[in-house]
């Protein structure tokens, strides 16, 4: 019998790293997705498994990028999707340019959504099939000099819960949400957050762990999983304490230089 077929997007560090990682282990064909020459690397990394392993450097942020990584099933059932890949900018809104901050919500939420589309209609198509999505609990939270990103987050919640109950009713297909706190990957200095408190911070999470928290929840069919105990308090903090004050306690971890004496 032929291996099962899964796709892992942002899958040259971080979380998708560790996620295709266990993927391959628990005997998965791979088709790992980043939008840098890394990928290549980290594929060769993921042939230790002994799985057929593809990589496929896209740009997640078009509709032409998941087309490509679509195509590279060549007509086999996607049994699997881990929709992991991200961008952010951090900084003050105003001083971004339209490029970096629609490649952000282009990546975020347009190339996530139609990847899911395509590979949930599918899986709906035959009753068969897993998708395991990375929101964050930025999602809810106003994210005061990471507003994008935390807003694309907040989109990524809100969708994933309405889409699951859209197809709650369908036999052998579930939707996961993966929504961890900071992460201690490549994120925050690709988003020039090194500056800030929470990119300087050693408290965040160790990105083996945040998938395996993923993963479990996946197999067992959850429809969302919050990783850490600090996190699923801070997210119960946020239906009570008002979101302006929220939006103050995140200007206090994402501002630049706010962390000087």
């Amino acid at each position: 019998m032929a291996n099962k077929l899964a796709i892992i997007t942002g899958a040259s560090t971080g979380i998708g790293f560790e996620l295709a990682s266990i993927a391959g282990r628990e005997g998965y064909d791979l088709i790992v997705v980043a939008n840098e020459p890394l990928i290549d690397a980290a594929a060769r990394d993921f042939e230790q498994f002994g799985t057929q392993v593809q990589s496929v450097e896209a740009d997640l942020s078009t509709i032409d990028g998941v087309d490509r990584v679509l195509a590279a099933a060549n007509g086999r059932p996607i049994d699997l999707v881990c929709a992991n890949a991200g961008n952010s900018k951090g900084g003050a809104f105003l001083d971004q340019s339209v490029t970096d901050w629609r490649h952000s919500i282009d990546t975020n939420v347009t190339g996530t959504v139609y990847l899911l589309q395509k590979a949930l209609q599918q899986m709906v198509a035959r009753n068969s099939g897993k998708i395991l999505v990375t929101g964050s609990i930025a999602g809810y939270i106003p994210g005061s000099f990471n507003a994008i990103y935390n807003a694309t987050k907040a989109f990524i919640d809100n969708f994933t819960e309405a889409l699951r109950n859209e197809i709650k009713d369908v036999d052998g297909v579930t939707l996961t949400t993966l929504m961890p706190g900071p992460v201690d990957t490549e994120f925050f200095a690709r988003a020039d957050m090194l500056d800030t408190p929470v990119g300087k911070s050693e408290a965040k999470a160790d990105p083996a762990t945040v998938a395996q928290d993923g993963w479990d929840a996946l197999i067992a069919g959850k429809g969302h999983i919050v990783s850490g105990i600090a996190n699923k308090l801070q997210v119960l903090a946020s239906g009570v304490v008002p979101q302006a004050v929220l939006a103050q306690l995140h200007r206090g971890m994402a501002e630049p230089g706010s962390d000087k004496e």
